[in-house]
């Protein structure tokens, strides 16, 4: 039975090995420090955080979420260990909440690798403070008891780590916050949270309860709104606290105790909990994340899904059987459900894999330990049988993940050809058929990812629109994963191809008019590149080269963005000028630092920090290095963007676990005048529209 635990009253631990679930409703910083008998940190090495997430026996998540699993193995502490603080933090110097009284209340609960709950805690009553001591383990006459703390601070993780005795807290403060934003930067953006508590993806086997899917529906019960024209933008639906650059939140009531998010599921990055036996299913269908006290208030249900081929077997999957309003709802949903389901599923392959070489070491240390059998028969009898159970979990783990991919594979196949111009690559047929919109769709291709333990499954990267996030094509990489090696010039034209690809995709899936481009090429390199842009005259002016033209760009869009946020600010949208344009503006950059001063520099930061709230988005085709020489002025800026590259490359992180995905871009097919069509529709409707 779980032990609902107040501030200050502990419980006895019965199991050495535990996870410690945080459940919130916005990203936080979740961290954990070793402490002596008097609770006092020795040094930065007793503290894991994003940045060193891993300790002997603890391990932490490599990024803010919502979500966290913290692995804790009681018998791998140092002897010195008498205490295990589990810290949560606000992230700071990023988009988001400072304060805990803002944000939905944290819930932490303490549970057995099975998901089993031992203890579990509720933080109440945290206002002003950024930082808090959730609960600590602690060790009182050579066993473990739980405590639930709550201890809040009102500066941060500074003023904790200096409560704790550590003196270089406020060094390690700034580095935990660098690691976090770092992360944040890399992190796909994930789908808004759900308003109805629920956020389950139907699956195709009959005999599965739902997984952790893609978000439903914002807005009113029974209608989902569209996205609004307003004078200053497109608004997306979600109501208040959308953001489509945070991760999933959780905000799920049990029955029966009013105010508790429950903890759900959700693996981090190499946390090495779990053995295979327990937490793995060997046989059934695949594998069922969902938490047994879940409520269902889902959205209208999709269609049935096709029956079983063969009594016993599942059914086949369909295109469209996530939950949704529209049909586009539900593929956008389908496809993140397919995005989290293959990172769970590999982390629990890789947790599994870990799992299986701790032991494995841990056995065969002991076997060298005794002098005894260390040579002879006896040792080698030893080292084989800790090889073989190494093999089998391995082989376990392996065949589970197979199988997951399996369906996952068969689900993409059926997938990606029911796609909608905005979520399809661009050799899909449905181009052939296109037609300029009559709304804005819920999100955008970007390209495709994959992960190293599956190679043939993509997962579309898909992203909210209207973008909340600015783009960076880096051009400055020129090796690629296969080790082959890209030329600088070639790598600047595909950077450039690669924006003019995502710019012309979105153009054409906004309605008439609802989606200007100006683009910013100081040298005229990019002139090729820009041809199908210019040449179909879908551009609101000729690109501006020069420094006269940077600067004529720059100040017009600036005074704009200024313009907007006075007027709504002032509680007076409907006051702009006669026949101001109100589409969203995209600004592409090229050759950038080229043509730019320090005026023109702070206006481009200006545009990517306040440009998007108000229908100004930023996409940079840069390269990092040849910037360096404004020094650390630009770095809140890189960040600030989603860094997208012209080849494959793994940098980007899921908002769940934080693997590190393989993206690749995606191009129109050599020879294909799929984009030259498309644009052309394109100029034809905003002549009418005109």
């Amino acid at each position: 039975m779980t032990a609902e635990l107040v501030r200050g009253q502990n419980h006895p631990l019965s199991q050495a090995r535990l996870e410690i679930r945080v459940s919130a409703g916005t990203p936080i910083v979740a961290g954990a420090t070793l402490g002596d008998e008097q609770g006092r940190i020795h040094g930065v090495e007793w503290v894991a955080h994003p940045g060193a997430p891993t300790l002997p026996g603890l391990e932490v998540s490599r990024q803010a979420a919502a979500d966290h699993r913290l692995a804790v193995d009681l018998d791998a502490m140092p002897e010195a260990v008498h205490r295990i603080s589990v810290l949560l933090a606000l992230p700071i110097g990023v988009t988001g909440p400072t304060r805990f009284g803002a944000v939905p209340t944290p819930f932490v609960a303490v549970t057995g690798l099975d998901g089993t709950e031992v203890a579990s805690y509720t933080i109440n009553g945290l206002e002003a403070e950024s930082a808090v001591v959730a609960l600590e383990l602690y060790r009182r006459q050579g066993a473990w008891k739980v405590r639930a703390i709550g201890q809040g601070y009102a500066g941060g993780l500074a003023d904790l780590l200096t409560d704790q005795g550590l003196p270089q807290a406020h060094q390690l403060a700034d580095g935990i916050n660098e690691a976090v934003a770092q992360g944040m930067a890399r992190s796909v953006p994930a789908p808004p949270p759900r308003t109805d508590g629920d956020r389950s993806r139907q699956t195709a086997a009959p005999a599965l309860g739902p997984d952790q899917g893609g978000p439903a529906p914002q807005g009113a019960p029974g209608s989902v709104s569209p996205q609004q024209s307003s004078p200053y933008g497109t608004q997306t639906p979600g109501g208040p606290g959308h953001s489509a650059a945070q991760p999933d939140s959780y905000d799920i009531q049990p029955p029966g105790v009013p105010g508790r998010p429950t903890p759900q599921p959700s693996y981090q990055d190499g946390t090495g909990a779990g053995d295979p036996a327990q937490s793995t299913p060997t046989s059934g269908g695949p594998i069922d994340y969902s938490h047994p006290r879940r409520q269902n208030a889902a959205p209208p249900p999709p269609p049935p899904a096709a029956p079983p081929s063969q009594p016993g077997q599942p059914a086949q999957p369909v295109a469209g059987d996530a939950t949704g309003w529209s049909m586009d709802e539900r593929l956008y949903n389908q496809v993140w459900g397919m995005f989290e389901d293959l990172a769970r599923t590999t982390a629990a392959y890789r947790s599994a894999v870990d799992f299986a070489d701790s032991r494995m070491e841990k056995e065969l240390d002991q076997v060298l330990s005794d002098p005894r059998s260390r040579i002879g028969g006896q040792g080698d009898a030893a080292r084989e049988a800790a090889q073989v159970k190494h093999a089998q979990l391995v082989n376990q783990a392996r065949a589970t993940l197979d199988r997951d991919i399996a369906q996952l594979t068969a689900e993409a196949e059926v997938v990606e050809p029911a796609l909608p111009p905005a979520y399809a690559r661009w050799d899909n047929p449905v181009w052939h058929g296109y037609r300029v919109p009559m709304e804005i769709p819920m999100a955008l291709r970007l390209g495709d990812l994959h992960l190293p333990e599956s190679e043939g499954l993509r997962i579309p990267m898909l992203v909210r629109l209207p973008l909340e996030r600015g783009l960076w094509i880096d051009s400055g990489r020129g090796g690629s994963l296969d080790g082959s090696f890209t030329d600088s010039h070639e790598l600047r034209r595909l950077a450039m191809e690669t924006a003019v690809a995502h710019a012309a995709r979105l153009l054409a899936v906004y309605p008439a008019g609802e989606f200007t481009v100006h683009v910013i090429d100081p040298a005229g390199s990019g002139a090729q590149a820009l041809a199908p842009l210019v040449q179909t005259g879908v551009l609101a002016a000729p690109p501006a080269v020069g420094a006269a033209g940077v600067t004529e760009t720059l100040t017009r869009l600036t005074q704009r963005v200024d313009l907007v946020q006075m007027a709504v600010r002032g509680g007076a949208p409907d006051s702009l000028p006669p026949g101001f344009d109100t589409s969203e503006q995209l600004l592409i950059v090229n050759d950038f630092p080229h043509g730019f001063d320090d005026r023109a520099v702070n206006q481009l930061r200006y545009l990517a920090d306040e440009g998007p709230a108000v229908g100004v988005h930023l996409m940079m085709v840069a390269d990092q290095e040849e910037a360096a020489g404004y020094g650390p002025l630009l770095d809140p800026l890189w960040r600030s963007l989603l860094r997208l590259t012209p080849v494959p490359d793994d940098h980007l992180a899921d908002p769940w676990v934080g693997h590190a995905w393989t993206y690749e871009p995606s191009f129109v097919p050599p020879g294909s005048q799929v984009l030259q069509q498309v644009l052309t529709q394109v100029a034809a409707a905003r002549t009418k529209y005109q």
